[in-house]
């Protein structure tokens, strides 16, 4: 039987988040200008494993050298929240 739970679902129960980065390059035929490329996947903060394995490809494969990254990353899912509150609350 086939796993119902997304890889995406399994990748944020183990702690990854939605990164996001915005990857500016230089043209490989006109060095001068800048292209953005943007790469989202989901990474764990605050090594980022797979962007800097995708990365190591772009410097090794690529020939547009790296300009500038920023870098966004967000839990999807967290530890809920628990407060404990001091009171009684009646209800009919």
């Amino acid at each position: 039987m086939a796993s119902t739970v997304s890889r995406e679902f399994r990748l944020q129960m183990n702690g990854y988040g939605l990164t996001t980065a915005e990857i500016h390059y230089h043209l490989p035929d006109h060095p001068s200008l800048l292209q953005l490329y943007v790469w989202q996947d989901y990474d764990l903060a605050p090594d980022f494993p797979a962007l800097k394995g995708f990365l190591g490809f772009w410097e090794r494969e690529l020939a547009g050298a790296l300009h500038s990254i920023r870098v966004a990353h967000h839990r999807l899912i967290r530890p809920s929240e628990w407060r404990a509150v001091d009171g009684i609350i009646a209800i009919h």
